[in-house]
């Protein structure tokens, strides 16, 4: 079966046949754009974008072939390089000029793939909201009046918003997932170290991946193929090539693991609706879904907060000689940072280890373990806390309890709408072997041409 011709898949497909210009499908995504109503893109590189279009039907028109990912529009976060292009972190500070591209970057141009554009953010990537006090808040495609998540939100809303059919994020804590899940498409967040953040502006760099956001699973499976594999520039790198999604696994006694009391949290009633008609719908398709209790996976604190040593080692310099080009929020993070000792660093180490030991059990019993995304959907722009059931609850541990674990165990993890209605439907939580990225892959594939996953049409309006 093909693909729908405006996915990644479909696009370079069309352009590497001769069925479609590169140059056709960038206008195309560039008049998409238009004016950015949601403050998706610090950036547009349109004359750059139309360039490298131009080079990629030149190559074909010579009989060559441009690549995996040929003449595909690329929306790219602003803290990852691209050489002669601002780099400004979603920050106050003024953006470095980097002389040369990201590994990422240079992967994806191999691809055949062109950036069309620079993406808003949460203020150096430290939040879910991508409310920058810098640049104004990023809005969601569905509603313009709530968030749709971060920290790589402009990437979410670009792809959400059926403007780009890929873009790229990078998830510490849940910030490709997230926005994914809020703008309804899908996000993986892969193995840590299995794709380069080599030229990429970190934040915790035991946590940080780099990792696409798209319509359709098909599509995050080509893009991880297209940016997967060692960088020796990158200390994080691992040395084992990742092995590339192969076909739509079969569904037929797939076990999912449904992980107690880590799910047992107050959701919105949209999410819980949504979630228990997943669980309903997966034993229908062949699925076995089973409860496992792995009281292991809950930490009694702010995840993130294991880590502040490292964040501090990159900002404490900059913030103790100019605080005031901190943003509020970030600002007070980032001061808080300075208050956590090697101690406190070494116990959410030995978390860490316990988490991973907990999800490498479960996953010894099932194909994967599954969460909903996040436990609501709707954080409205300027407002602190989320509603759910009464009760305000601040938005960051609404929107990343169940992405932040994720990172500290080092799991891939994908997040893809249910087929339910909604706008956009709320999505869930795949979580799989470490360094088996394929195998997430390709059950997230079955249980789309299943139907228990669909990424909904955009959103009329814009």
């Amino acid at each position: 079966m093909g693909s729908p011709p405006n996915t990644a898949r479909g696009i370079a497909a069309a352009v590497r046949s001769g069925q479609r210009r590169a140059v056709d499908v960038v206008a195309e995504c560039l008049h998409r754009i238009g004016g950015d109503l949601l403050n998706a893109f610090t950036l547009v590189t349109a004359d750059a974008a139309m360039a490298d279009a131009a080079s990629v039907d030149a190559t074909v028109a010579a009989g060559q072939d441009p690549g995996p990912l040929a003449g595909v529009p690329v929306a790219v976060k602003d803290l990852i390089d691209q050489a002669g292009l601002p780099n400004t972190a979603g920050s106050g500070f003024p953006p470095e000029f980097p002389d040369q591209d990201a590994t990422v970057i240079t992967r994806l141009r191999g691809a055949g793939a062109v950036p069309v554009g620079r993406t808003g953010l949460h203020e150096f990537a430290f939040g879910f909201s991508s409310e920058n006090p810098w640049f104004g808040p990023v809005r969601n495609p569905w509603d313009p009046t709530i968030s749709p998540g971060g920290s790589s939100g402009g990437s979410g809303v670009a792809v959400g918003a059926g403007w780009v059919p890929v873009g790229l994020g990078t998830d510490t804590g849940g910030s490709v997932r997230v926005p994914a899940a809020l703008c309804g498409v899908v996000g993986l967040k892969v193995t840590h170290g299995s794709v380069s953040t080599t030229g990429v502006f970190p934040l915790a760099p035991s946590l940080d991946t780099v990792g696409p956001i798209t319509r359709t699973v098909g599509d995050a499976a080509a893009v991880f193929a297209a940016l997967a594999g060692h960088d020796p520039a990158d200390p994080w790198s691992k040395l084992a090539p990742p092995e590339a999604a192969g076909e739509p696994a079969d569904l037929d006694g797939a076990i999912l693991a449904v992980p107690h009391p880590w799910v047992d949290r107050p959701l919105s009633d949209e999410v819980a609706a949504a979630w228990a008609a997943f669980l309903d719908a997966a034993p229908a398709a062949g699925m076995v879904v089973v409860d496992l209790e792995l009281p292991q996976l809950s930490y009694p604190g702010d995840l993130l907060a294991s880590v502040y040593p490292e964040v501090a080692l990159i900002h404490a310099e900059r913030y103790r000689s100019q605080p005031e080009q901190y943003g509020t929020e970030v600002g007070e993070r980032v001061a808080a940072t300075l208050d956590y000792t090697l101690d406190d660093y070494l116990t959410g180490l030995a978390w860490r280890a316990r988490i991973g030991d907990a999800l490498d059990g479960a996953l010894a019993r099932c194909d994967a373990v599954v969460t909903p995304a996040v436990a609501a959907m709707r954080k409205i722009i300027g407002v602190g806390t989320i509603d759910i059931g009464g009760r305000e609850e601040g938005y960051r541990s609404v929107l990343s309890c169940f992405s932040a674990l994720v990172n500290h165990s080092g799991n891939p993890a994908l997040t893809a709408p249910i087929a339910v209605a909604g706008s956009p439907p709320p999505s869930i939580q795949l979580i799989g072997r470490r360094n088996r990225d394929h195998r997430l892959l390709e059950l997230a594939l079955g249980m789309e041409a299943a139907g228990l996953l669909a990424t909904p049409p955009p959103p009329p309006q814009v």
